[in-house]
């Protein structure tokens, strides 16, 4: 363990292990829950008075196994459950697979995947309520609610603290939803900020926890490669004022090398094996763009074929929106205006602001300056993302002169 962390990151690095190890021991996950917070709490208040404990984490483990027996008391459950309560002095806890299984736990598919997401960062990530609640711009106490609603579906599902016997099944959930808490971290849906850098850190590091756990499975690889090279353009989506820069305009030198050069060498592994699935597929158009050296000189030919094989995988509006831009770029904008235009009447995109965005894009390219500025407005105003907004109209803006 390294104790140089700050407390703060140290006790964000533990949590999950923590209550991996009481809930492995005591299976229940609530009690549990309740009874490493607190021990969290202690360890905020005593450490930086009286020093970090030599073994940090057995010193919580030990602290929560003592509000645990008084959480029993208290519900007056001492005598059925004392066979079963943590000792003082804990034996050797496994650190990775405990948060695993508390991964797994979060993505029970008899929670609605917004309860999944939540209890994960919850439980997993270490995210308080509140921060959970701000990220995806909800009052406390609802997500208080959310919470509180999904941990007490485990509980009564009765399931003993241990990766689930279709594990491969529930891996496709894990790898959802934390597909799902990155996106919303780079591209927020709504409020001040394009990024928030506290949801893809976290994904980021569930997902190489995943990855070294399970280091066979290609989807596992193809997810975390997607993100870091995802993630590597972030520096540079934004300009100095956090207004939104578009990857055709990006200082590609702002772009993180280590993360591409990762991303990539992951890919590089995993796809000999013949395995693909749309994780992977997705990796390798986010690659072709990262080692694309000018947005001038990106292959898109390469991207349109990928997007097609994305195509042939799964009935996705938001890749058949991505695909129609492809198309554009190799085959000119009427031919992706078509496409586009296709996706107009798509239910599942009724509310999504990029669809009138991309034909903005795409009449503009093709000469209809009117046109492409009433896209652009109907875009601006179907986001809730402010740099979007901003963006958008100034985009009709400059349309107008």
């Amino acid at each position: 363990m390294n104790t140089a962390q700050s407390p703060e990151d140290l006790l964000r690095t533990l949590a999950p292990q923590v209550l991996g190890a009481v809930v492995r021991r005591y299976g229940h996950f609530d009690a549990a829950e309740d009874a490493t917070q607190e021990a969290l709490l202690a360890a905020a208040l005593q450490w930086p008075r009286d020093g970090t404990p030599d073994d940090p984490k057995a010193w919580l483990i030990r602290v929560a196994a003592r509000r645990l027996t008084d959480i029993l008391r208290s519900e007056q459950a001492r005598k059925a459950r004392e066979s079963r309560v943590l000792p003082d002095e804990p034996a050797q806890t496994r650190n990775s697979d405990d948060t695993l299984i508390l991964l797994f736990l979060a993505c029970h598919p008899s929670l609605p995947v917004a309860s999944q997401i939540a209890l994960t960062l919850r439980a997993v990530g270490g995210l308080t309520t509140a921060e959970i609640a701000r990220a995806f711009l909800v009052p406390e106490a609802t997500m208080t609610r959310r919470i509180t609603r999904a941990k007490q579906r485990i509980k009564d599902s009765g399931l003993p603290f241990a990766l689930p016997a279709d594990q491969r099944s529930r891996l496709a959930a894990v790898l959802h939803v934390l597909y799902l808490i990155f996106t919303e971290g780079y591209a927020s849906t709504a409020g001040p900020a394009l990024h928030r850098v506290e949801l893809t850190a976290e994904a980021i590091r569930l997902a190489r926890l995943v990855h070294g756990v399970l280091p066979d499975d290609s989807e596992v690889c193809g997810l975390l490669a997607l993100m870091l090279l995802t993630d590597a353009r972030r520096p540079a989506r934004t300009a100095s004022d956090g207004s939104l820069v578009p990857m055709s305009e990006q200082n590609r030198r702002l772009w993180d090398a280590e993360r591409v050069a990762e991303g990539v060498a992951l890919l590089e592994a995993v796809l000999p094996r013949g395995e693909v699935g749309p994780y992977q597929v997705q990796a390798a158009i986010a690659a072709l763009h990262d080692e694309a050296p000018s947005a001038e000189e990106t292959d898109w030919p390469q991207i349109l074929a990928l997007y097609e094989v994305l195509l042939g995988m799964a009935d996705n509006p938001v890749v058949a929106l991505n695909h129609a831009v492809a198309v554009a770029m190799v085959h000119g904008p009427d031919a992706g205006l078509r496409l586009v235009d296709s996706l107009v009447d798509d239910g599942r995109l009724a509310a999504d602001h990029r669809v009138a965005a991309v034909r903005g894009h795409l009449l503009e390219r093709a000469g209809d300056p009117a046109a492409a500025r009433a896209a652009y407005e109907e875009a601006a105003a179907r986001t809730a993302s402010q740099p979007q907004q901003r963006y958008l109209r100034t985009q009709a803006t400059r349309l107008r002169s």
